[in-house]
């Protein structure tokens, strides 16, 4: 019996979104992100690109106990092209007992326009905000190339990402136990407006415009359970509120605005990527 899912709704203008407590069926998967079920490749592609529908892959690995939970799809402004673009699949795996409040997923990324190849990464996903992370250099990507037998490396992939997931506990649980003094927590969360926004990440200097927000604002808690100086809760709320955005700020011209959620695919895992392992650097100098 599937449950309703918690998310069905767009990150942002280009990017839809679904995410349940439960996974999810195949009719929810197709409401947000119908490229999972394209047909075929796009006309672009050439007879040596290997075609098999990422539904087809996630249906052997739900064979092998992978459930998905989070399904995503980016926009196209190519007439035609929607149903081929890219698209993210988090999956967890049956096997792992949830007992944190943290569960590990894995992510799957594929296109059928070419503008992806089959990619597997390391994720991470807290109950407490429903917000998913993407782990940085501790789990090396798996990029599979649309040739030959796709399927069974993809399902091979996912089961290399799994073996990973000690050392990735292993650091958070590091994480959790550093604590940061107030001018480190506004160092980090400086240093993430930098990632966020490029050069408007710091403040005016040489003629650069300042970020819309500030990094105490970064680093303000959402919920009663963010609240804590260890580097865990304080990489938890600059990701959350760099990712989801809607905190009030000023433009270069002092017009007041909300900072906008990261809606793109792309630009969503290199981001989270970037703060994890700013995260992790942070974790070494403290250590």
């Amino acid at each position: 019996m599937y449950s309703t899912p918690t998310l069905a709704t767009r990150f942002a203008r280009n990017t839809r979104v679904m995410r349940g407590d439960q996974p999810l069926s195949e009719d929810q998967m197709r409401a947000a992100a119908p490229s999972i079920f394209a047909e075929g490749k796009h006309a672009s592609r050439s007879e040596r690109y290997t075609y098999i529908p990422t539904i087809d892959v996630l249906r052997g690995l739900r064979k092998e106990g992978f459930e998905p939970f989070m399904v995503a799809q980016g926009a196209s402004r190519v007439e035609g092209k929607a149903e081929f673009t890219k698209h993210m699949i988090r999956m967890r795996h049956a096997g792992q007992v949830q007992t944190r409040p943290e569960a590990n997923e894995i992510i799957l990324i594929n296109s059928h326009d070419g503008a992806s190849s089959y990619q597997m990464l390391a994720g991470m996903f807290r109950f407490v905000c429903c917000n998913g992370l993407v782990v940085g250099e501790v789990v090396e990507d798996i990029r599979i190339p649309h040739k030959g037998n796709i399927q069974g490396e993809v399902i091979e992939g996912a089961f290399r990402v799994l073996d990973e997931f000690e050392a990735v506990n292993e650091h958070t649980e590091a994480m959790k136990a550093l604590q940061l003094q107030p001018p480190e927590e506004i160092a980090f969360a400086t240093a993430a407006l930098a990632l966020r926004f490029g050069e408007r990440g710091v403040e005016e200097t040489g003629g650069h415009r300042p970020a819309p927000v500030t990094a105490e604002q970064l680093i303000e808690a959402r919920r009663p359970e963010d609240i804590g100086h260890s580097l865990w809760t304080t990489f938890q709320r600059v990701q959350e509120n760099v990712i989801r955005g809607g905190q009030p700020g000023r433009s270069a011209q002092g017009r007041r605005l909300q900072t906008r959620a990261v809606g793109s695919i792309d630009r969503g895992v290199s981001l989270n990527r970037a703060l994890w392992m700013l995260a992790e650097e942070m974790r070494k100098l403290k250590g």
